[in-house]
């Protein structure tokens, strides 16, 4: 089913005899597969509201990503969270929509500095599993009135509702920037590194660090002058040099996405990336790679493997964000758990939105 609008969307939910599998352009499939009718918001497009001067976007959830860029690239504009492109990740040839983006709660290096894609999210539009119709939040920040939908939506991989409208602020794209880089580094170095770019005075956006190329990466972006001045400090401080850095391969991870083994995302303090890392590896990991500082550690892992072990005591979340054989989502205390089935059975007490995709 392809509804066209919000009011069949709505009437398509609330007649469905049973679980829908709830796609945008199907390039973001983390979680459990989904058994059920495909009910896609692909044919749910546009940009209905666009403001630059506001710095205010309003777009139907299934609007291409690559549209609502262009548009935002022609005000000489951008998303402040950097999204993820996943298709490489999961063989995926379809076009990567902004409903699917906020559905996961999307966000790429520069969350650091930005926050994630919840945060830059001011508004929705969705349908929940009885068919009903719901809005929160608007096209201004001091919106704030009532339950935050925004926030819960974001994240929720399409298993409160089903998005029809996204409202966010955008911010202005950079006139230039400039990627600081030091060769060689182990990893408890290179976290170091990034955390004494991090808590210096020069405003760094992305910070990572690559142990298969060895490269541990800062960058900065701004008014041309600004970002020479800051990166020349940086060198000073951190020792590297100014070089050519793809932080698309970073954002999209590219050198995982080439291969066939699983790949575990996990969410820690910055400081224990180094050692979750060597744990990782203990347990038989591939590779790992570190982005927003160490507090981002990716993993390429047998197929089958369950990592989640090897945290130990480390706190923070794991992920399986592509293979099978194990649970995909960190398991949530029970208290957690309750919150989270009782939000699931207020919006869809049917059980028929995603059901199964997060375990």
């Amino acid at each position: 089913m392809t509804p066209a609008n919000e009011i069949e969307l709505a009437e398509a939910i609330a007649s469905a005899p049973g679980p829908l599998r709830i796609v945008g352009g199907d390039t973001r499939r983390i979680g459990h597969a989904v058994e059920g009718t495909t009910l896609s918001t692909a044919g749910m497009t546009g940009i209905t509201l666009y403001e630059p001067g506001a710095l205010t976007m309003v777009a139907k959830a299934g609007t291409p990503l690559a549209e609502i860029e262009a548009a935002l690239a022609a005000e000489n504009q951008r998303l402040p969270f950097e999204p993820t492109d996943m298709r490489g990740i999961y063989g995926a040839t379809g076009q990567s929509t902004i409903g699917g983006v906020v559905a996961t709660n999307n966000s790429g290096p520069r969350r650091i500095q930005a926050g994630g894609c919840r945060d830059s999210l001011i508004g929705v539009r969705f349908v929940d599993g009885q068919g009903n119709v719901l809005k929160n939040g608007g096209r201004v920040m001091k919106n704030v009135t009532g339950y935050d939908l925004v926030k819960l939506m974001s994240g929720s991989y399409g298993t409160l509702g089903v998005l029809t409208e996204v409202s966010f602020k955008v911010l202005p794209a950079p006139e230039a920037s400039a990627t600081v880089v030091v060769e060689g580094l182990s990893d408890p170095e290179a976290v170091a590194v990034l955390s004494a770019a991090l808590g210096s005075p020069y405003d760094v956006n992305a910070a990572a660090h690559v142990p298969a190329t060895g490269q541990t990466a800062v960058r900065v972006e701004g008014l041309e002058g600004s970002v020479a001045y800051r990166a020349g400090e940086l060198v000073k401080k951190l020792g590297g040099a100014v070089a050519d850095f793809d932080w698309t391969s970073v954002r999209d991870l590219k050198d995982f996405a080439s291969r066939e083994e699983d790949i575990w995302r996990f969410s820690v303090k910055p400081s224990d990336g180094p050692k979750l890392g060597s744990a990782l590896r203990d347990a038989g990991a591939i590779d790992v790679m570190y982005d927003w500082g160490g507090g981002l550690v990716w993993a390429l892992t047998p197929k089958g493997s369950d990592m989640r072990p090897a945290m130990g005591a480390i706190g923070g979340n794991a992920t399986l964000i592509r293979g099978s054989g194990a649970a995909v989502f960190h398991t949530e205390p029970a208290a957690i758990q309750f919150l989270n089935e009782g939000l699931r059975m207020k919006f869809d007490p049917r059980n028929i939105l995603n059901t199964g995709r997060m375990g």
